[in-house]
């Protein structure tokens, strides 16, 4: 039995180079498929997270268009077609798909090496248990091998650094996800939230004696910190991680980072990012930034920090012809063209026009007209009211053409419709959905925050303030960039070029051929 059992399994170091990695590759394919079906039957049986409309408001994941998850097999076959972000560039270059651009040639450099490390690296060691029992049962090695260092690209708007994240994303061949970092973080407070309503078993050790004030004591449970589990869900999914517009508002968001992503980093996970803002900026003069800072230099050492500044907003060209879909009110009759343009857009749905209301997470967003997948809606409708960013991708979810009406000049005194707004832009891009504007000014001029500074907060900070039991008068309060507008007047280039390029034709023609 010996003799058959050495038969069987001869010893790792007495095989070839050539059998140890095809070996080693086998049985990591295995490992993985057997992974990926235990975890479809997961799904199946406990109800995923994407998987029940109503649980927390989020749709299923088959319909997000937000977040892109590849299949080897799929990743396999569009790299092999690519061979590299370098080579695919070449071709698009020659092509004419894309101009020329020495800046991004820089940044390709960076592009190619880590597409490099990422193909020779492993990926995640299996999680103890069955399976790395099994890998090592047949001598393969499990140790976690260190991770390659991923890659943080920053710029001024429409240089093109999605587009050569995208790049990058398409041609490498592993287990990944691309995601607009503001999705990405809905989804871990909702994973947040389901872990910490799951009944877990007590033990004695989850314990602990709290002494009450008259001498009298209360066993209670320890907190459970739910951010492992979490990031342990999220790398069982995929371990490369492209994210687009990464960027730091929410206080929510800003007190989780440092623990979520170093569980991640520690797992073995390698992310990709593009921002507006240095690594420095992110959450400047935010709410209690002190706790985020300890996250800037764990990201900072886990990727390769890049600038894309070439000065060319590649949206803006071929802009002139935009006014087809938008429309300033004092350069024609806008509401009229508006609506000929909702008439012919209505024809083409088999639906009547009538109100609508959306109902996810327990919320009911009513509109008052709406027609098949086309949105008749004003600024009120949706920057006024308190609306966020899971409102505005359910939007973009049940209608693929949007109309906007009656953008009005926002300033510093209008920061919250501001806010909104820019979300809502943003959505609507990341969605590739169709947009049109009626405005009391040209797009380049809605927000007009710089040429207005607030002397003193208004009524909607005040009560924020009171919320926080912050002091107006104090110089920490006056400097935070929820109150300033620094934040809006910094995204809001951002949304202008966005603006400029979702109202050419050429945006629209793109729609036509890809999205029908």
């Amino acid at each position: 039995m010996a003799e058959g059992e050495g038969k069987w399994r001869p010893s790792w170091n007495s095989l070839s180079e050539e059998s140890k990695d095809e070996r080693s590759i086998c049985l990591r394919n295995i490992v993985s498929l057997m992974s990926r079906s235990m975890a479809g039957w997961r799904q199946r049986l406990c109800g995923g997270l994407w998987g029940h409309v109503g649980s927390y408001g989020y749709p299923p994941k088959t319909a997000h268009p937000q977040v892109r998850h590849q299949t080897t097999a799929e990743a396999a076959a569009a790299a092999a077609a690519a061979g590299g972000p370098l080579m695919e560039y070449n071709r698009r270059v020659s092509s004419g798909e894309l101009i020329d651009d020495t800046h991004q040639r820089e940044i390709l450099q960076g592009l190619e090496k880590c597409y490099n490390d990422v193909s020779l690296y492993p990926g995640p060691p299996p999680p103890p248990g069955m399976f790395r029992r099994v890998m090592t049962s047949f001598g393969v090695p499990t140790a976690a091998a260190e991770a390659p260092k991923g890659l943080y690209l920053w710029g001024t708007v429409g240089t093109g650094k999605t587009m050569l994240m995208d790049l990058l994303y398409d041609c490498v061949c592993v287990e990944k996800r691309r995601v607009h970092f503001n999705a990405f973080m809905l989804d871990v407070h909702a994973r947040i939230h389901k872990e910490k309503s799951r009944v877990h078993k007590i033990h004695a050790s989850d314990q602990a004696r709290y002494f009450e004030p008259d001498g009298t004591y209360t066993i209670r449970h320890r907190p459970h910190d739910p951010i492992a589990p979490v990031a342990r869900e999220v790398l069982g999914e995929a371990w490369f991680i492209c994210f687009d517009e990464f960027q730091v508002t929410d206080i929510g968001d800003a007190m989780i980072l440092k623990r979520l992503f170093s569980e991640l980093f520690m797992r073995g996970a390698v992310v990709v990012a593009t921002s507006n803002r240095p690594p420095d900026d992110l959450y400047k003069n935010g709410l209690q930034r002190s706790h985020f800072l300890p996250f800037i230099p764990i990201l900072k050492s886990h990727t390769q920090v890049m600038n894309l500044d070439s000065g060319v907003d590649y949206r803006l060209q071929g802009h002139a012809d935009s006014r087809k879909v938008f429309f300033v009110k004092s350069e024609c009759d806008a509401d009229e063209e508006v609506r000929i343009l909702f008439k012919v857009l209505a024809a083409k749905e088999t639906d009547i026009v009538r109100p609508r209301t959306l109902t996810y997470g327990g919320r009911n967003v009513t509109f008052s007209k709406t027609c098949g997948g086309v949105l008749d809606a004003s600024f009120p409708e949706l920057c006024d009211r308190p609306l966020g960013a899971i409102d505005y991708i359910h939007i973009c979810l049940t209608f693929h053409t949007i109309i906007i009406r009656d953008i009005p000049v926002l300033t510093q005194k209008t920061k919250g419709q501001a806010r909104r707004f820019i979300t809502l832009i943003d959505t609507l891009y990341d969605h590739k959905s169709r947009l049109v504007c009626t405005s009391d000014a040209p797009h380049h001029q809605i927000f007009q925050g710089q040429q207005e500074v607030t002397q003193h907060p208004d009524k909607d900070d005040l009560n924020l303030m009171d919320d926080l039991g912050l002091r107006g008068s104090q110089k920490e309060t006056q400097t935070m960039s929820i109150f300033t507008g620094e934040e809006e007047i910094f995204a809001f280039d951002r949304t202008i070029s966005r603006l400029a390029q979702m109202t050419t034709p050429q945006y629209w023609e793109l729609y036509e051929s890809e999205m029908r």
